[in-house]
């Protein structure tokens, strides 16, 4: 495994010794589990469907799921959109979906649904091996916003992408880049206050977070205090309902660095 690649073998080891398979043909955890074999002491937890999958879950806290995209007992898009909107702390454990349902159309909507890597069944040893790389060696931003919630979604199936990164991915990590998809995900979060209240303000706190970030990078003191404000009164008692005069204000404040465009004002 892993070409006998100690080093490379006894890393990923220690990012996988808790795994959830949600499948209804025991023969895929079997599988998985013999393939995992080298990597020591792995502790493989199998369930046969989605709300059996969700409370294993929450009792074992893997550290990487193998999820079935639609087989019965198991909707693999929604089971994958439910943990990643979460209190679980496994919430943004890799997630990789197996299926001999192999559509474009499945494909994409694994994606979508905040899935890692997809991987075809039957697969093979070397299959299973680029997965586990692309998930435990190459760590993907992660994305928390109130549509989506899940690894950034411009390197997906990155195991099997052997070409140069695209321009507009190469982009993506440049500060007006950050600074300009973290306000699209606060002004998206605004509007979402009332009909998905929780990712709402989970999404608020993360791009507080971001957008202070960015602030120190350009070195924009108005930046960072505004993303600290925003920060400090999610983490308080007023983030609630009664605070939402003041949640509303800070979040104006942000909206200040917003174009008509959606990047940075002049």
């Amino acid at each position: 495994m892993f070409d006998g690649n100690v080093r490379t073998l006894q890393r990923v080891a220690s990012k996988v010794q808790r795994v959830l398979v949600v499948d209804p043909n025991p023969a895929t955890a079997r599988l998985l589990a013999e393939h995992l074999r080298p990597l020591g002491a792995v502790q493989m937890f199998a369930a046969p469907s989605a709300e059996k999958g969700y409370a294993m879950a929450r009792a074992t806290d893997p550290q990487l799921i193998f999820l079935e995209h639609a087989q019965q007992g198991v909707d693999g898009l929604a089971f994958a959109r439910k943990i990643r909107r979460s209190d679980l702390p496994c919430r943004e454990a890799p997630i990789i979906m197996c299926t001999a349902e192999a559509t474009a159309e499945t494909i994409f909507g694994a994606r979508d649904s905040g899935v890692h890597e997809f991987m075809r069944k039957p697969f093979t040893i070397k299959d299973l091996e680029r997965r586990l790389e692309a998930v435990t060696l190459k760590p993907r931003d992660w994305i928390e916003a109130v549509a989506y919630v899940g690894p950034d979604r411009r390197r997906f199936n990155s195991a099997d992408y052997k070409g140069p990164r695209k321009r507009k991915a190469d982009a993506a990590g440049t500060p007006a880049a950050r600074l300009s998809q973290a306000l699209r995900i606060v002004k998206s979060a605004a509007t979402a206050l009332d009909s998905d209240p929780a990712q709402a303000r989970r999404a608020l706190a993360a791009q507080a977070v971001e957008l202070k970030r960015v602030g120190e990078a350009v070195k924009d003191p108005r930046l960072v205090q505004a993303a600290e404000a925003l920060g400090t009164f999610m983490g308080s008692d007023l983030a609630g309902p009664a605070g939402r005069a003041e949640l509303v204000k800070r979040i104006d404040a942000l909206m200040g660095f917003m174009s008509d465009e959606g990047g940075r004002a002049a």
